[in-house]
């Protein structure tokens, strides 16, 4: 396993009665990195993090976290894995520090070093104001700062974050994102979302899962820079309609056209392009030749909710 990488996953294959959760997955997540994991209910989301939090064993393939094998080593891999899952078990009797030091305690960290870890996550996930509360009064964004504090409580090099943010209003999701954003300076961390805008403002990097397979693997933007190479350019043009349309039949790289009015005199002119092609300067060049008035031209660009859309949906609607 390469120094850099502090996630290694391998032909990662998992059945639940014959029928395949995770099909034949292979990734890499290096040291530093947000890496967000997204895909419909059943994509195998949450099947993959148990698996890499020891928490279930794969029916086939390998796993490496921090350079030790998941399977044979986990009691390492344990010790270097914060995870809070998607449904946060936290004691809702205990009072926050006084769960937190049970937590760092059963993680192996002695009395002194218990404590000055409790501190520091309190202080880091905002919860020092309510360290004496009983964690079943507090409201669901703190007991998520609870859950986030007990997985950073023994300092783990990788957290694993399952559906973080599910069930709090915008601003606890602001304050919860803007917390990740801040792990990522001192830890690696694999996020599971239903929340798209979430992983464009946070991830550096994204997985989208269907059934069990990766779909897709690259940064937020570069996936909209892929999408883009087929996306649409819009054109509000004042011309007669016939001859706009003579000239989009006639332009070989325009796969397909829609003209509508616009108001007034102009045609609003929604334009697909073939693979690669952008049809921007050739509008505009066809208008400034015809003499023709433009007042917009601009390319659709996809936001990462789209193109998770667009590889998630069942073939049946592609259709």
């Amino acid at each position: 396993m390469a120094d850099d990488n502090m996630i290694e996953v391998e032909s990662l294959t998992k059945r639940f009665a014959g029928r395949l959760a995770v099909d034949d997955l292979t990734f890499g997540v290096k040291r530093g990195e947000i890496v967000g994991l997204l895909g419909p209910n059943g994509a195998g989301k949450s099947t993959t993090m148990r698996i890499l939090s020891c928490f279930l064993p794969a029916s086939s393939g390998t796993a490496r976290v921090a350079g030790f094998d998941v399977f044979t080593q986990s009691e390492e891999v344990r010790r270097r894995i914060g995870y809070m899952p998607e449904n946060n078990p936290l004691h809702k009797d205990m009072r926050v520090r006084e769960y937190l030091k049970f937590r760092a305690r059963l993680k192996g960290l002695g009395w002194k070093k218990s404590r000055s870890r409790v501190d520091l996550v309190m202080q880091r996930c905002g919860l020092t104001e309510v360290a004496n509360r009983i964690i079943g009064q507090l409201s669901k964004g703190y007991q998520q700062r609870v859950g986030l504090a007990d997985a950073l409580v023994h300092d783990p090099e990788l957290i694993i974050l399952d559906e973080p943010t599910i069930g709090l209003d915008p601003n606890q999701i602001r304050a919860v994102r803007q917390l990740i954003k801040d792990l990522a300076k001192q830890h690696t961390v694999l996020i599971s979302t239903h929340i798209l805008p979430e992983v464009e403002m946070t991830c550096s990097r994204v997985l989208i899962l269907g059934n069990g397979r990766i779909l897709a693997d690259d940064t937020p933007e570069q996936l909209q820079k892929l999408m883009s190479l087929t996306g649409q350019v819009l054109a509000e043009i004042a011309a007669p309609l016939a001859e706009l349309k003579d000239c989009w039949e006639a332009i070989p790289e325009v796969e397909q056209h829609d003209v509508s009015p616009a108001g007034g005199e102009y045609f609003r002119c929604a334009l697909t392009a073939r693979a690669g092609c952008d049809l921007r300067p050739q509008v505009y060049a066809l208008v400034t030749r015809r003499g023709w008035k433009l007042r917009e031209l601009t390319r659709n660009r996809y936001s990462l909710e789209d193109i998770f859309v667009r590889l998630t949906r069942p073939d049946k609607e592609e259709e």
